[in-house]
């Protein structure tokens, strides 16, 4: 009984103990209910808020595209989308209802002042338009929907500049600051490009809504440009709002292009007026300049015709497009035909009547009507751009091993990828045929399925541009090669990374291939592309200077464009037409590509795209002789020379550096800049007041469009090199 009894006991202790602590775990929940309602919970509310905040991220400043002399291609300027909420959202009632009956009663008082205010500003919308924003908003932070009160009213449906921010910020209420108007711009990054299309496609772009890089040089280049975001909280002490920066933002790294401004502007000229001529009519013109040496690429333009006519830059042609090169690829053919020791410069082929037979299929030279060559050297076949002369080379040769042809091309360079900066770049497509068990030559692709077969015509066919595809930028690359000794570079977008100005990285010079064929050769090929030009019979003389101040060497091309189904005889024929070559023939500093795709006869090679790479070379090659010049050289007819071509102020810095006296005339919106000290920008264009500023080691911003007006750094002021001046145009 005993043990019963204290098991009971146990048992009553137990239950005593549970029910002291369910009275005491009700207690304490109805203190915490009692706490958390009103007024005790608007207290302890309105402590947390002074003290706790949430961590918001600092956008990091994106780094500048540079020029090859630091003038500015593409920078960020900040936009703002204008936001009006009139519902104040503090949690301290007192403060809540003050903050709202300021609001209230500025807006009863001053709505048409703020209107008027904003007509002004945003050109193009009535006072009602905004005053019926701020109606929208007062009657927003009064009602509720599903229980929730509505978000803010978008004030301006547009992106505002920062100028027009700032003096919105000058009218009543809108004055205020933030959190005592209700009226805020959320900023968003536009990159700009202060040349306009110059090498705009090649430069690249990024999603206006996201700010991601979308294409280019932007991003390729994305890891370095954007840099890293920082990340500061807000917090409420004495009903202030105090932003408190825990990670400072580490802005993106500035990028120092090839690029030369004033020989892409030169190009970019040349090229636009050409495709506009009554006969040419392209579709689309691309240009590109590369420097022999190095590979660097001093101007690259890609313009396509526009439903309006006019010709932007949308699509990177020279680097993502596959082509057939045509009549260019022909001097890689006889190469590796040199090369093997099959012939020389002064082996004879017959292209008969100018239409030869092959197998099964008819091959014509492009003066077929007229009873063709004849008997012709190699020299000759490429000085007259022969179809026959060079495919019966090739056939002959290579007809019972394509697969060496083609492994003398890869030894060449062609048709290798060279992975270049520009994300999206075209791969080169050069196939190797390789004879199956049957012993039929096949290509290491398919067609609907099925395996394809290397015809017997296919050599031929190959050999003359037809076949083979790859961007335009690896034909420059090749012909760059011929003129570099041998030496193939891969092309160079990019020299330097800075930061403050400073050099933190640079991308050296690639060389794509050491040495692509014997010196024998490479002397053969450039007797016979000084030829091409030089000589009175060939193909490429309208590519010549008038005058004969310097060589030029090269190729013209011409090539049927396939349509989608890879035929050539269905509707209009389409052309591509282009000239390759390099300048000085005697030491080769630059080299050119000029390609224009286009609809029906007349489609020449040498006749439409040799004037174009004629104008360039000029312009280069008289920039260096000047450039080259001691001071005083007493060259002061110059400043009677015609600049229209150029940038004045470009032609004014060579005046002065031959020491001549004379000046540009003006007319071109032009100023001098004086020396160390920031210039008066006003009244000048876009162009020439960064143009200014990049001579002084600044940078600019801009906000608007049209002539300057206005400059955030006093003209007389001391420059400071990598500082900014935000210009004002109008």
């Amino acid at each position: 009984m005993d043990a019963m009894d204290r098991k009971k006991n146990s048992t009553r202790r137990f239950v005593v103990i549970l029910a002291v602590m369910a009275l005491g775990a009700a207690y304490i929940l109805g203190k915490a209910i009692q706490t958390m309602s009103s007024p005790m919970r608007e207290y302890w509310e309105a402590v947390d808020a002074r003290f706790v905040s949430d961590s918001i991220p600092i956008p990091a400043k994106r780094g500048d595209l540079l020029s090859d002399d630091g003038r500015v291609l593409s920078t960020s300027l900040p936009e703002y989308r204008l936001y009006l909420d009139l519902r104040v959202q503090d949690k301290d009632s007192l403060s809540r209802a003050m903050t709202q009956h300021f609001r209230d009663s500025v807006v009863d008082n001053h709505v048409d002042e703020i209107a008027r205010g904003l007509a002004r500003i945003f050109p193009g919308y009535s006072p009602r338009y905004f005053r019926d924003k701020i109606v929208e908003a007062r009657r927003k932070c009064m009602t509720k929907t599903n229980g929730r009160y509505p978000g803010p009213v978008r004030l301006y449906p547009r992106m505002a500049t920062y100028v027009q921010y700032r003096e919105c910020k000058r009218l009543p209420l809108l004055c205020e600051g933030r959190f005592r108007s209700g009226f805020y711009g959320e900023t968003v990054s536009r990159r700009t490009k202060p040349y306009g299309q110059l090498a705009a496609r090649t430069l690249g772009d990024l999603y206006p809504d996201s700010g991601r890089a979308k294409n280019g040089l932007e991003l390729a280049f994305d890891s370095i440009l954007r840099g890293t975001p920082g990340i500061m909280h807000r917090t409420k002490v004495r009903d202030k709002r105090v932003s408190l920066v825990d990670v400072e933002p580490q802005d993106g790294h500035d990028l120092v292009t090839t690029i030369d401004i004033d020989v892409q502007d030169v190009a970019d000229r040349a090229l636009r007026s050409k495709l506009k001529e009554k006969g040419v009519k392209g579709e689309i013109g691309m240009a590109m300049v590369m420097e022999v040496a190095t590979g660097d690429v001093k101007a690259i333009v890609n313009l396509k015709r526009g439903a309006d006519g006019e010709y932007h830059e949308v699509h990177n042609h020279l680097v993502n497009d596959l082509m057939e090169p045509g009549s260019t690829f022909k001097t890689a053919s006889v190469m590796v035909a040199m090369e093997d020791g099959k012939i020389n410069k002064d082996t004879r082929v017959d292209t008969g009547s100018g239409i030869w037979p092959m197998y099964g299929r008819t091959m014509k030279d492009h003066n077929w009507k007229k009873r063709g060559f004849g008997m012709l050297n190699v020299t000759r076949v490429l000085m007259k751009s022969s179809n026959i002369g060079v495919s019966r080379i090739i056939d002959g040769a290579y007809h019972d091993c394509p697969d060496r042809f083609v492994r003398g091309l890869n030894n060449l360079g062609v048709g290798l990828p060279m992975h270049l900066d520009i994300p999206g770049s075209g791969t080169p497509r050069v196939y190797m045929p390789k004879k199956d068990k049957s012993g039929h030559w096949m290509l290491p692709v398919t067609r609907h399925g099925k395996p394809m077969e290397f015809g017997k015509p296919d050599l031929a066919w190959m050999s003359i541009g037809y076949t083979v595809q790859f961007p335009p930028i690896y034909t420059l690359a090749f012909y760059n090669g011929i003129a570099n000794n041998g030496r193939m570079m891969k092309p160079r977008f990019v020299t330097r990374e800075l930061a403050d100005g400073e050099v933190v990285r640079e991308f050296p010079p690639e060389v794509f291939r050491e040495k692509m064929c014997s010196r024998r050769t490479l002397d053969a090929i450039h007797e016979i592309l000084d030829s091409v030009v030089m000589n009175p019979e060939g193909l490429g003389r309208p590519a010549r200077q008038d005058g004969g101040r310097f060589r030029v060497s090269g190729k013209t091309g011409t090539a049927q464009i396939a349509d989608k189904k890879g035929g050539y005889h269905n509707g209009p024929v389409r052309y591509m037409v282009s000239f390759c070559g390099y300048f000085p023939s005697e030491k080769p500093k630059y080299s050119c590509l000029v390609c224009i795709v286009k609809t029906g006869m007349p489609a020449s090679g040498g006749g439409q795209c040799g004037p174009v790479f004629c104008e360039i070379s000029q312009y280069l090659m008289t920039k260096d002789m000047y450039s080259a010049m001691p001071k005083g050289s007493g060259v002061d007819t110059l400043g009677r020379a015609d600049v229209a071509r150029g940038p004045r102020a470009k032609a004014q810095q060579v005046l002065d550096m031959l020491g001549s006296g004379a000046r540009v005339p003006a007319g071109t919106g032009t100023s001098e800049t004086g020396g160390g000290v920031v210039p008066d920008l006003r009244e000048m264009g876009a162009r020439d007041a960064v143009q200014a500023l990049s001579r002084l080691g600044m940078k600019a911003r801009m906000s608007g469009c049209g002539r300057v007006v206005g400059q955030s750094v006093a003209p007389g002021t001391k420059a400071v090199r990598g500082h900014a001046v935000l210009l004002t145009l109008k």
